[in-house]
C-alpha cells in the first residue's frame, strides 16, 4: 500500500473537477480521523438529526391527509402547532406527491420534496387588534441547545395567494422575541426564503425557557397579526411576546386565500442560497421515530370486568421513549372496529363494535377490548 501526503489537490489547468477513484471503489476514513467536505455538496448527511423535526411535513399521525379545522393551541401535522385568535377560520392539510402543488414545488426547486403544509381560509374576516394566525414549532431544550449563542440560518419554501411582507418570530416563550421579515413577491408561486440571525445565549434560555426536556426556542410563521402582538422593528432580540411587525400582511380577508409551507430547515452557521446545505431527507422511519418522542399512536388493551363500577384496566406498550409522561387517549371505537381488534373469550368478535363503549351491554364474564391509543407528550 502506498501513502501520498498532500495539502491540496487541484484540477489540471482549465479543468473544473477532480475525480477520486472509480465506480465501485471504497474510501475509508480511519477511526479518530475527520473527513471534511463542503456541506453544499452533501446530498445526504447521515447521522445528523435536523434541528427542525418533520420539516418536510411527511408525518401526520393525527389527521392523515384530510383537511382538518385549524384550532387554536392544538397540534396539526406532527410537531407543528396551530395558533389562532379572531374571527378568521381555516383548515390545515398535508399535501403529497399526488397534488399538483407538490409537483410544482419539485419542478421549481429541482428537488424531490414529497409533502407540504397547506392552509386554506374557510371564513374570511377583517383584522382585529388581537387577531393571530400562526403555525409554529416548539423545540425541545435538548434539541435546540447546540444553536444557543450561534449564528443560524432558517430556510424554507413558501407559496401564497397573498403577496407582501410576512414575519417569522423566533421566541423564548413569552419573554424575548427576534422577528425576521421576508417577502412573497409573486402570487401562487413557490419561492425559497433564507433568513439569518444570531441565537440568544444558553444562559438566557436556561433562565427564560428550558435547556432540558421543556420548550426552548419557538419558530412562528405568521400569516395574520393584530396590533397587540406586533414588535416595533425586526432584526434584533426584544423583551416581550411578539409574532411579527406592523408590516405583516393580513391573510384571511378572503376565502380565496391560501398558504403553503415546505422544506423548513434550520442550520448552525450563516449561509446564502449558493452555500446553504441541502435539505436533509430523512427516511420515513427515522422521521416517524423522532416524532414519536412527542406523539405516538400505539396499540393496547382494555379489560372490562362485569362489576357495578366497570373500571377498565389498560395496558399499552410504547415504541419510543417519550419526552415526558404522556396523556393517553383512546382513538374512537369506530376507528378501532375498522381494524377488527375486538374479541371476547379469545375470538375476534366484530359484533362488539356497536356496543364497545357501552359496558353495560356485556352481561356476563370479562370482555377484553384491544384498540389504538394516542400517547401525547407534546410541548
Amino acid at each position: 500500500m502506498s501513502t501520498i501526503e498532500v495539502n491540496k489537490i487541484t484540477p489540471v489547468s482549465g479543468g473544473t473537477a477532480t475525480t477520486l477513484g472509480d465506480s465501485g471503489d471504497t474510501f475509508t476514513v480511519t477511526s479518530g480521523a475527520t473527513f471534511n467536505a463542503s456541506s453544499s455538496n452533501l446530498a445526504n448527511r447521515p447521522n445528523v438529526n435536523p434541528f427542525i423535526i418533520n420539516g418536510g411535513f411527511e408525518i401526520s399521525q393525527r389527521s392523515g391527509t384530510a383537511a382538518t379545522s385549524f384550532v387554536n393551541n392544538t397540534y396539526g401535522l406532527d410537531r407543528w402547532k396551530n395558533y389562532l385568535n379572531g374571527s378568521c377560520a381555516l383548515n390545515y392539510q398535508q399535501l403529497g406527491q399526488a397534488s399538483s402543488i407538490v409537483t410544482d414545488l419539485q419542478s421549481t426547486s429541482g428537488i424531490n420534496y414529497t409533502n407540504c403544509l397547506y392552509l386554506d381560509c374557510t371564513t374570511a374576516a377583517s383584522l382585529g387588534g388581537s387577531d393571530l394566525v400562526s403555525v409554529l414549532q416548539l423545540m425541545e431544550g435538548y434539541v435546540h441547545n447546540p444553536l444557543a449563542g450561534k449564528a443560524m440560518t432558517l430556510s424554507f419554501w413558501v407559496r401564497s395567494s397573498v403577496t407582501g411582507t410576512y414575519c417569522v418570530a423566533f421566541k423564548e416563550g413569552s419573554t424575548k422575541t427576534y422577528v425576521v421579515e421576508y417577502t412573497i413577491s409573486s402570487a401562487d408561486t413557490w419561492e425559497q426564503k433564507i433568513l439569518t440571525l444570531t441565537d440568544d445565549t444558553l444562559a438566557n434560555y436556561n433562565t427564560n425557557t428550558s435547556v432540558t426536556t421543556g420548550s426552548s426556542l419557538q419558530l412562528n410563521f405568521s400569516l395574520r397579526l393584530g396590533t397587540v402582538a406586533q414588535q416595533t422593528s425586526a432584526g434584533s432580540w426584544n423583551s416581550g411576546n411578539f409574532y411579527g411587525t406592523s408590516n405583516q400582511v393580513t391573510w384571511g380577508t378572503s376565502t380565496s386565500h391560501d398558504f403553503y409551507l415546505a422544506a423548513v430547515q434550520l442550520e448552525e452557521g450563516t449561509y446564502t442560497s449558493s452555500t446553504l446545505p441541502p435539505f436533509q431527507h430523512e427516511s420515513y422511519a427515522d422521521n416517524l421515530t423522532r416524532c414519536q418522542r412527542y406523539l405516538e399512536v400505539c396499540e393496547g388493551g382494555k379489560q372490562f370486568n362485569n362489576t357495578t363500577s366497570h373500571v377498565p384496566k389498560v395496558s399499552v406498550t410504547f415504541r419510543q421513549v417519550k419526552r415526558a409522561s404522556p396523556t393517553l387517549t383512546q382513538i374512537s371505537a369506530a376507528e378501532n372496529c375498522a381494524n377488527g381488534l375486538q374479541y371476547t373469550a379469545g375470538v375476534i368478535d366484530p359484533t362488539l363494535c356497536a356496543t364497545v363503549d357501552a359496558v353495560n351491554a356485556f352481561v356476563t364474564g370479562t370482555v377484553y377490548y384491544y384498540g389504538k391509543f394516542k400517547a401525547d407528550a407534546e410541548l
